[in-house]
C-alpha cells in the first residue's frame, strides 16, 4: 500500500500552490453558510446547538483529508440529525434526560463511523447501489414533513406533548389554537418569509438567505420583546473548542443501538455518494466510493471524541462550495477552520437566536427535502417505483426510520429480483433485408422449418431458470424443430443453477434428435460452464462467436431432404440446395 492511498491527500495538496485563494473564498463563503445550518441541525438532531457547531467544525477537516470528492463538505445534515432524533429518542428524550442522551448520541456516531470505515477498507462501496433513488426521495421526503411538524411547537408557542406522532402534533395543535403566542407566530412567519423573498429575488445574494433571515428574525424577536414577551431563544452557547471525551461504550447501548447504526451509516453514505456524483458531474472529477467510505466513516470515528454527533455530506454546502470556486478540500479545512473563530468570537451573540425564528427556518428546510420534481417523475414513469417511495414515505412517518428504509430497500430488491427473474425471450426471424427481427413486432418475417432461433436478454441464474425453462419447455412441446440457435449477447452471467439446467436442457433436446446452439456468449458467462466442467458436458463445438458462423455450421447438421422441399430459402447456404 503507497502512502497515497493511506494519506489521500497527498493526491491534491500539490495543487493547493495554485487553488489556494480560490479555495480561501470558497471557504469563508462555506463558514458563514453553515452557522445558521449547524444550530437548525443540532436542534433537530435534539442536541444543544452548539453540538451543531462542533461538528460543522471537526467533521469537514477529516472528511476533506481521507475523502475522495474535492468539492463535498461534510458535517451536520438534515437526514443525519433526524435519523439521530428518531433512535435515540426511543431510549431518552433530550428534554428529560439531556446527558444520558447526549452520551448515546455520541456512541451512536461512533459506531456508525466504524460501519462506514469497514465497509470502506473491504471494499463495499457497490452496496449503496442497492438502496434506489425512490427510497432516498421517499425518506427524505418523510423525513421532510416529520422535521415540519416537530417545528409547529415552536413556531406556536403551545408545549405539544413529546413523542406526539403527526396527527396527534395536528389534533392537539387544533384544539390548542388559542394558546398560540402571537409575537412567536409572527416571527417564525416572517422568517419563514424573509428566506423565501431573499432567495426568488434576489439572486446574488440568495446563498445567504437563511443567514440573513435568521438575522432579521432576531431583531425583529428584539424589537417585540425578547423572552419578556414569550418568545424562547437557544440560550447560552459556550464559546470554547469541542473538549476531547472518550464516548461511553457501555455494552448495553452497544447493543441496543446496532440496527440503529446500520441504518445511520447506509443512509450516511448513500447521501455522501449521491452528492459527491452530483458535483463531479459538473467538476468532472473521478470518483473513489471507496475512499469515500472510509473519509466518512473517520470523519465520525475521530469528532465523536470531541463531542460531535453524527455527519454526513452536505448537498447545500457542496453545492456553494463548488459555486463558489473551490478547487480542492482545502476549502472544507478553511470552512471548519473558519467556524472556530466564530464560536471562538461570536457565540454570545448567537444565543440571542429565537427558536421561532430557528423553527421558520427548519420547516423551511424541511419543505426543501421534498423533491416535488422527482415524485412527478416516479408518478408518470413507474408503479412499482411509485409503490416503493409512498412505502418508504408511509414507513417514515408512521414507523421507526430504519424500519422504513429497510422496507423501501426490500420491497425496491423484490421488485429487483422480479424484474430479473422474467429474461425477455424474443423469437426471431428474417425479414426481406435479411435482418433479424422480432416475429411479435413484424409478422412477415421468415422462420427456418428447422431452426428456432431465439434471444434471450438477461441472466440465467436460480431466480430466472423455471421462467426460462417454462420457455423451452412449450418450444420442445409445440413446436418441429429439432434444433435452436441461442443469440446469447444479452446473458449477463450464469450460475450454477443456470449451467446445470441449460446442460440437462441440451440433453433433453439432443434425445429428441436434435441440438441447441450459442452464439456471441460473454466471457463472463462462460466462467462458470467452462470451471464447472459443463462446457465440455454441452460440447465446445456448440458455441460459436457470432450467428453467422454459427448459421453456416449448423446448416451442415439440417436435414438435407427438407432443405431441397423449403421454398422459404432464408439463409444464404439455402441458395445451393
Amino acid at each position: 500500500m503507497s502512502l497515497k492511498q493511506v494519506f489521500p491527500f497527498l493526491n491534491w495538496l500539490p495543487l493547493v500552490k495554485k487553488t489556494w485563494k480560490d479555495d480561501l473564498i470558497a471557504g469563508l463563503t462555506g463558514t458563514i453558510i453553515v452557522i445558521p445550518q449547524a444550530v437548525a441541525f443540532a436542534l433537530i438532531a435534539g442536541m444543544p446547538p452548539v453540538y451543531g457547531f462542533y461538528i460543522a467544525m471537526v467533521a469537514p477537516i477529516i472528511a476533506a483529508l481521507w475523502g475522495s470528492s474535492y468539492h463535498l463538505i461534510s458535517g451536520p445534515t438534515t437526514t443525519s440529525s433526524i435519523v439521530v432524533f428518531a433512535i435515540i429518542t426511543k431510549f431518552y428524550h433530550p428534554e428529560n434526560e439531556i446527558d444520558m442522551y447526549i452520551s448515546m448520541t455520541i456512541v451512536l456516531s461512533f459506531m456508525a463511523g466504524v460501519i462506514k470505515l469497514l465497509m470502506g477498507l473491504f471494499k463495499m462501496g457497490k452496496l449503496v447501489d442497492f438502496v434506489s433513488n425512490s427510497v432516498v426521495i421517499g425518506f427524505t421526503a418523510g423525513a421532510g414533513i416529520l422535521i415540519a411538524f416537530k417545528q409547529l411547537k415552536h413556531v406556536f408557542g403551545i408545549k405539544v406533548p413529546q413523542e406526539s406522532k403527526i396527527y396527534e402534533v395536528v389534533n392537539y395543535i387544533i384544539l390548542h389554537i388559542k394558546e398560540t403566542n402571537t409575537y412567536t407566530l409572527l416571527v417564525a412567519f416572517a422568517t419563514l418569509l424573509i428566506a423565501v423573498l431573499i432567495k426568488k429575488y434576489l439572486k446574488k445574494i440568495g446563498r445567504f438567505n437563511l443567514l440573513i433571515a435568521m438575522v432579521l428574525g432576531t431583531l425583529l424577536a428584539i424589537y417585540l420583546g425578547g423572552e419578556q414577551a414569550g418568545i424562547q431563544t437557544v440560550g447560552h452557547i459556550p464559546n470554547h473548542l469541542p473538549p476531547f471525551k472518550v464516548p461511553n461504550f457501555s455494552l448495553d447501548w452497544l447493543q441496543k443501538l446496532f440496527p440503529g447504526a446500520i441504518v445511520l451509516a447506509l443512509l450516511g453514505l448513500v447521501e455522501a455518494v449521491s452528492i459527491s456524483r452530483a458535483v463531479a458531474l459538473h467538476s468532472h472529477q473521478k470518483l473513489n466510493n471507496n475512499q469515500e467510505f472510509i473519509g466518512q466513516g473517520l470523519s465520525n470515528i475521530i469528532p465523536s471524541f470531541f463531542s460531535c454527533y453524527a455527519s454526513s455530506g452536505s448537498f447545500t454546502r457542496s453545492g456553494v462550495n463548488y459555486q463558489a470556486g473551490a478547487k480542492t478540500p482545502l476549502s472544507a479545512i478553511i470552512a471548519g477552520i473558519g467556524l472556530i473563530f466564530v464560536l471562538l468570537f461570536g457565540a454570545k451573540y448567537a444565543s440571542y437566536l429565537p427558536k421561532p425564528a430557528m423553527g421558520g427556518i427548519i420547516l423551511l428546510v424541511g419543505y426543501n427535502l421534498i423533491d416535488f420534481k422527482h415524485v412527478k417523475l416516479i408518478y408518470k414513469s413507474s408503479r412499482r417505483e411509485l409503490l416503493v417511495f409512498l412505502l418508504t414515505l408511509l414507513g417514515t412517518l408512521f414507523l421507526h426510520l430504519e424500519q422504513a428504509v429497510i422496507l423501501g430497500i426490500a420491497v425496491s430488491l423484490v421488485f429487483y429480483l422480479e424484474r430479473t427473474s422474467k429474461p425477455n425471450i424474443a423469437e426471431l426471424g428474417l425479414n426481406k433485408t435479411k435482418k433479424f427481427i422480432n416475429i411479435i413486432r413484424d409478422s412477415s418475417v421468415l422462420e427456418c422449418p428447422q431452426l428456432k432461433i431465439i434471444r434471450i436478454d438477461g441472466s440465467l441464474y436460480f431466480g430466472a431458470v423455471e421462467e426460462v425453462s417454462n420457455f423451452f419447455t412449450d418450444l420442445y412441446e409445440k413446436n418441429d424443430s429439432k434444433h435452436i440457435l441461442v443469440l446469447s449477447n444479452g446473458i449477463n452471467f450464469i450460475d450454477l443453477a443456470g449451467a446445470e439446467w441449460l446442460t440437462h436442457e441440451v440433453q433433453k433436446w439432443r434425445e429428441k434428435g436434435g441440438q441447441i446452439y450459442f452464439s456471441g456468449m460473454k466471457l463472463v458467462s462462460q466462467d462458470i460452464l467452462i470451471k464447472g466442467g459443463f462446457f465440455e458436458k454441452i460440447g465446445a463445438q456448440y458455441f460459436f462467436k457470432n450467428k453467422n458462423i454459427a448459421i453456416a455450421s449448423i446448416f451442415k447438421d439440417l436435414d438435407k431432404n427438407i432443405c431441397k422441399g423449403c421454398e422459404l430459402k432464408i439463409f444464404n447456404e439455402c441458395k445451393n440446395t
